[in-house]
């Protein structure tokens, strides 16, 4: 039944003539329909462009429509009109988006309905949404919200699946994960029709290096719970299609063998060639009433067929021709991996790794870090550059502390020399007067004192006197008797040796000496009087030979901090002086352009201490950056 509406969403006919009617749902793709009218249907005049069309099929409710190119066909047999439908959810492209806009660290919700808030007329608002992913997304100068509501869920690793509710407004739109076990079943004799397969081994892996949590050296991998291997790997499709190595990384792993478990269901998977089914079958629900038996998009099938063999895949396309004139004939694709194939192409998703790089950009943090000394001559010039493909800047901090001013060596080589000193003036230096007068020293105690005892004992001297011999000579005695010849004559006694030669011995006995010193003072007078110096017109002299002064190595802190900082970004103030700091806003403060927009190339953060000082500093700049760029090298 095809039902007529208009842009008011007001009933304005049922179109009972309606022929050719079919439809055709792709999974994550818009939903499309056509029907035909007699050429000279009277409610041709309803069918308008855009207005709208709600499609039956029988009792099931297809979808809401709007109809877009209509064909008219006049010949010798037919008198026609074809009208051509797309799925509401194309009104997304009645708005656009115009010039830049981006979403950071939003949840998946938040960006569905940062871009629903962008509609003119509010037809959609969002439902359920089962992820909760952060990614950051940009757009510029978009011609609908169609295709950035699409890229949404793009960057995501596993399946999703978009699904609508048009019977009640506004209509409500869903991102879903959809089913992963079996649901309906076609058999050969009783819904089968036919089938077509095609094999594609472009998607074979079957050596899958797992990668969860961390960057570099640090990044998780299965060595600890797989023998020591970064991968797993299945012998059977190596030997029969060598071996197909595939890196698969997957961050919310932080658990080795989590990750490994996971890396071998995907093997399953992958091991083989991806086999897309084009089947046949007949819609035979309405007889049976048997759920197993709706065959519908987006639902896992179980194929039973004697020849082809069973599989199970999901349904990623679903179509019926002719409603009115061959209901239960529907066209099915499907594919026997459960990912999507539909606008996601998982194929080129497994080999791009979406969920790490994808084409829009992405978020980046990169820090500046400063440590070196400054003082109120020389500031900490900070140096920051901002590359053109840095589409937004979000933030930019600064952190900062300061610290006691830092040197690693005292001297420094010298090469001598005679250096002569400037001219003396020379002259009379005259001191100033002394006052002069007594000085009375302190007074003595007096009193006995002894000195210390002597060892006494004997002493021999050293010296002695030697004498030859020794004469006496006298006169005659007065009144003497005898003969005159007698008064004249000489006496003479000899001594004969060396009675002379002697030495001395004197014996001291053990004894002290005593001695009294009385009470006393000592008075000296010091006449005033002045000092004269006469210094002549004289130069003085020094000579350096050549040297060199070692270094004497070590960590040296002057001893005081300075009282407080002056902070410039681009030489604009930043009204902070404190000795330290943590998250300052600076973004404010960058220079900008003609159009107000941050500057790109090179930035100066300027951190002056108003005496010596070493700043530790610390600038996170947090910025959107596009993929797209040069060429590649």
């Amino acid at each position: 039944m095809i039902k007529i509406l208009d842009r008011q969403l007001h009933p304005v006919g049922i179109l009972e003539n309606a022929f050719k009617i079919g439809y055709e749902k792709t999974f994550n793709a818009l939903l499309l329909a056509a029907f035909t009218l007699p050429l000279n249907d009277p409610k041709n005049v309803h069918c308008q462009p855009l207005h709208y069309v709600e499609v039956w099929d029988y009792e099931e409710y297809v979808g809401l429509f709007r109809i877009i190119p209509s064909i008219t066909v006049k010949n010798e047999s037919t008198k026609e009109i074809t009208y051509t439908l797309e799925h509401v959810l194309a009104t997304l492209l009645d708005d656009v988006l115009f010039l830049y806009h981006q979403t950071d660290n939003l949840t998946t919700e938040d960006n569905i309905q940062f871009l629903l808030d962008k509609q003119t007329v509010k037809h959609w608002k969002s439902g359920k949404v089962d992820f909760v992913r952060y990614f950051s997304y940009k757009y510029e100068n978009e011609n609908g919200l169609l295709g950035p509501m699409f890229s949404v869920p793009k960057p995501f690793d596993q399946p999703y699946q978009w699904t609508y509710d048009t019977q009640s407004y506004p209509w409500t739109l869903n991102l879903v994960e959809p089913e992963k076990e079996v649901s309906c079943v076609a058999r050969y004799g009783h819904n089968q029709r036919g089938i077509e397969r095609e094999v594609d081994p472009a998607v074979i892996f079957n050596r899958i290096y797992a990668l969860g949590y961390g960057e570099g050296d640090n990044q998780l991998t299965i060595k600890s719970v797989n023998g020591g291997l970064p991968y797993v790997e299945d012998a059977e499709s190596i030997a029969k299609y060598g071996v197909r190595p595939y890196i698969w990384v997957d961050r919310r792993f932080e658990n080795p063998e989590s990750l490994k478990a996971s890396a071998e269901a995907l093997l399953k998977k992958w091991k083989d060639p991806k086999v897309i089914y084009r089947g046949s079958a007949a819609d035979v629900s309405r007889i049976t009433g048997m759920d197993m038996d709706k065959l519908k998009m987006g639902r896992i099938i179980r194929w039973i067929d004697d020849d082809i063999g069973t599989f199970d895949a999901r349904i990623v396309k679903e179509s019926k021709g002719d409603i009115t004139g061959n209901p239960g004939d529907v066209q099915l694709e499907m594919a026997n991996k459960t990912e999507d194939l539909g606008t996601t192409q998982a194929d080129i998703e497994r080999r791009q790794q979406i969920n790490e790089l994808y084409s829009q950009g992405a978020t980046n943090l990169l820090a500046y870090s400063y440590n070196d000394n400054a003082d109120q001559n020389n500031p900490a010039d900070i140096m920051i550059y901002l590359p053109e493909e840095m589409v937004k800047v979000n933030k930019l901090l600064l952190t900062y502390k300061t610290d006691n001013f830092r040197a690693y060596e005292q001297a420094i080589e010298g090469g001598g020399a005679t250096v002569k000193s400037t001219t003396a003036g020379g002259g009379t230096v005259k001191s100033t007067k002394s006052g002069g007068g007594s000085t009375q020293s302190s007074s003595s105690g007096g009193g006995v004192s002894r000195s210390t005892a002597a060892g006494g004992g004997a002493v021999t001297t050293s010296s002695e006197k030697v004498f030859a011999s020794m004469s006496l000579t006298s006169g005659v005695p007065i009144n003497s008797v005898g003969n005159e010849n007698w008064g004249h004559h000489l006496h003479e006694v000899v001594v004969p040796g060396d009675p002379f030669k002697h030495n001395h011995t004197i014996t001291i006995p053990d004894h002290s000496h005593s001695f009294t010193v009385p009470d006393h003072s000592h008075t000296v007078q010091i006449p005033s009087h002045t000092h004269e110096i006469d210094l002549p017109d004289h130069t003085h002299s020094i000579e350096l030979p050549d040297h060199t002064h070692g270094i004497k190595f070590g960590i040296y802190k002057h001893d005081k901090l300075p009282g407080k900082v002056t902070i410039t970004v681009d030489g604009n103030a930043v009204p902070v002086t404190g000795l330290e700091g943590q998250d300052i806003d600076l973004l404010q403060h960058l220079s900008k352009d003609a159009d107000g927009k941050v500057s790109r190339g090179w930035h100066t953060v300027s951190i002056k201490p108003d005496n010596l000082g070493r700043i530790n500093a610390n600038i996170i700049s947090q910025f959107f950056i596009q993929s797209r760029g040069g060429e590649s090298f």
